[in-house]
């Protein structure tokens, strides 16, 4: 009697591989080429980010770890693991969207409980599980409940807990935070980057935000037109972007030109005084924006261009800021605070 070959689906994880390896992802849709010789590792129990604007390939590239999208080249590893070309149900993996995907018609408790009784757990041990899930997002005692009666952020952990119930080695997060409003987006941050420490597993984030990339992330890759134009940790990625794009992508920064060398620096690392204040560049201050807790200036230079400078609001009110527009200022900063962009990495600075 003839047997089944065993699957990529059914093969034990490999000690000390990556979570996740991408090698070569290439995926297009018509003309239009989504994900471009993607090469990626991202190691076990990485709270790890793809950061882009819309159509720079995070999304899909995220898909293909998933299994909802088959790349035309390359392949997919789980624990090092080919699943190229493994369903998506037999993956390792479990998904939370933005749209939260619950089921409408179900209690909370009974939502969370869902793949745990498509696995055939016992009614008794799934509930006690789906408890302790509920637990851990924040939510005791609202399993009875359903999802309309619950605010954004309680349907976004439901959704949280129905995707972890399962232990799953990697979680994926595709914008799950894009729905909310801006105060609640930054408590859930605090509280995604305080889950995933606490249970220990791989998250792979997508967003095009990069206030939330930069605060919950251990590393992030930076997609652009399909590519990835850096990966790092997010301080290295904010102080010393390799590309221009980087460079205004990830926050704002400004670029300056030395004969053909090009440089940028951060806005709040300029130092702005008074024109006659010492050495510096000088300049005349256009545009004054307050923004709060800091005043956003535009300075056009004597000698051309314009640099962005960044002051925290310590002791000034708006009044005081917006008196500043026409002032004759001059910039300063610290040579080590200037990245040179465009260079090959062994080539140096």
């Amino acid at each position: 009697m003839a047997t089944l070959a065993p699957t990529a689906a059914d093969a034990d994880p490999v000690a000390g591989a990556p979570a996740v390896r991408l090698s070569g992802i290439r995926r297009a849709f018509g003309d239009v080429v989504a994900v471009d010789g993607v090469d990626l590792d991202i190691p076990a129990g990485e709270f790890f980010t793809m950061l882009g604007p819309s159509g720079s390939g995070k999304t899909t590239t995220l898909r293909v770890i998933a299994g909802f999208e088959r790349p035309d080249a390359g392949s997919v590893e789980l624990q090092g693991v080919d699943v190229t070309r493994v369903a998506p149900s037999q993956r390792a993996v479990n998904t939370v969207f933005q749209d939260y995907a619950l089921f409408p018609h179900m209690t909370v408790a009974e939502n969370v409980e869902y793949g745990l009784r498509v696995k055939g757990m016992s009614r008794k041990d799934r509930r006690s599980r789906a408890e302790a899930m509920l637990e851990k997002v924040r939510l005791p005692g609202l399993g009875k409940r359903k999802p309309v009666q619950l605010s954004g952020g309680q349907r976004q952990r439901v959704a949280l807990a129905r995707a972890i119930v399962n232990g799953p080695p990697v979680l994926l997060l595709d914008e799950p935070l894009g729905a909310l409003d801006l105060k609640l987006r930054q408590e859930m941050q605090i509280f995604l980057k305080a889950l995933q420490r606490d249970l220990g597993i791989t998250f792979v984030y997508v967003t095009h935000d990069q206030e939330e990339a930069l605060t919950m992330s251990d590393r992030l890759a930076v997609f652009n037109e399909g590519r990835i134009e850096q990966v790092g940790a997010p301080a290295d990625v904010y102080e010393h972007p390799q590309t221009e794009f980087v460079a205004g992508f990830v926050g704002v920064s400004n670029v300056l030109e030395r004969g053909s060398r090009r440089f940028t620096i951060r806005p709040e690392k300029i130092r702005m005084s008074d024109d006659g204040a010492g050495p510096g560049e000088p300049g005349t201050v256009r545009e004054v924006v307050y923004v709060g807790m800091v005043t956003r200036y535009v300075v056009d230079l004597d000698d051309g261009g314009q640099l962005v400078v960044v002051r925290q609001n310590l002791e000034t009110s708006s009044q005081d800021a917006l008196a500043e527009r026409g002032k004759k200022v001059r910039l300063s900063w610290r040579p080590e605070h200037t990245y040179e962009i465009g260079v090959d990495k062994e080539e140096g600075t």
